[in-house]
């Protein structure tokens, strides 16, 4: 008998197809994102799932997914699940990583770009009908911030990190790299995450979401960050402390900030960043072009196509399961 396997939403790639012809497939068809009782319903009986990084996996779920053998998540990170609950079941988990590098990296620079130059501001103005002969231009008409030649502090120096440090070189920038492993990366200055803070002119986040960096730039260290700095964040939401940035932007100690993660996704009505105009705001975009979100479905089908031919994924966070 085939073993089920369930897909929380439909995706681009064609090992999807594939993946039809080996298992009983089960695809949510929407609308919209799965909702947590009908993951927790579809897995009473499933044996594998392929899931989004909006799909929560906590223990709970997982405890009720009493016949489930394999899991994996299109996405790099795999922080909406709680892999050593897998891992005591035996459960294998994979991720995507790799195909969305250059991606993401392009995002963080863009966000760095648009913060530092005001484009939001200045997109909002026009749009606005706010753009009137009488204001049509001026030596102060919506100045920003140099980037060519500025100093950009790089927080975590893995794929992601250190193609973010190859864009800024082409911009002339100083870079300096901080990261958990302490590795060296040429053309990066490696400091401590305190001399990173206080020397940067921006400071784009790029460190995986774990225990140990959980609001890791809170208002501390925000507070010790260069005056009138940026900060770009398009690692993970909960690294940094929102309501700590967003204080620091209104109060003027921070310049601007461009923020592609949250610490909730979608973004709540609450959240202090909304009503500010030197944000940066687009919704966990990093990685959206076609090609790449296309190999990241395929990587994602090709662990679940492992897995059900008794192989170990291609890409498993948790290998010592095997």
């Amino acid at each position: 008998m085939n073993k089920k396997v369930f897909v929380t939403h439909q995706l681009p790639g064609e090992r999807i197809h594939e993946l039809a012809e080996l298992c009983d497939l089960n695809l949510w068809m929407g609308p919209g994102l799965l909702p947590p009782e009908e993951l927790r319903e579809e897995l009473e009986d499933c044996h594998g799932l392929l899931c989004l990084l909006t799909d929560r996996l906590d223990s709970s779920v997982i405890a009720g997914a009493e016949h489930l053998e394999f899991v994996s998540s299109m996405s790099v990170g795999v922080d909406h699940i709680d892999v050593n609950a897998m891992s005591a079941r035996g459960i294998p988990v994979g991720n995507t990583p790799g195909v969305l590098v250059d991606t993401t990296a392009d995002t963080a620079f863009a966000l760095l770009l648009a913060a530092a130059r005001r484009v939001g501001e200045a997109d909002r103005f026009v749009r606005q009908g706010n753009w009137r002969e009488e204001n049509a231009w001026a030596p102060d008409f919506f100045t920003g911030k140099d980037v060519s030649g500025a100093t950009l502090g790089i927080v975590g120096l893995g794929a992601i990190g250190q193609a973010v440090a190859k864009r800024a070189q082409g911009f002339g920038m100083e870079v300096l790299g901080w990261s958990r492993s302490g590795r060296d990366v040429p053309g990066v200055n490696s400091v401590s995450l305190d001399e990173l803070l206080l020397r940067s002119d921006f400071v784009s986040v790029h460190t995986a979401l774990v225990p140990e960096t959980r609001h890791m730039l809170d208002a501390e260290r925000i507070a010790s960050m260069k005056p009138g700095a940026v900060l770009v964040n398009a690692a993970r939401g909960g690294i940094v402390d929102e309501v700590a940035l967003a204080e620091a932007l209104v109060r003027g100690h921070l310049y601007a900030a461009g923020i592609d993660v949250f610490e909730r996704e979608p973004l709540p009505a609450d959240n202090p960043l909304l009503h500010l105009p030197n944000v940066v705001l687009t919704p966990h975009i990093g990685s959206a072009t076609t090609i790449t979100r296309a190999r990241m479905a395929d990587l994602a089908v090709g662990n679940i196509i492992a897995a059900l031919g008794g192989e170990p994924m291609p890409h498993c966070v948790n290998p010592a399961v095997y």
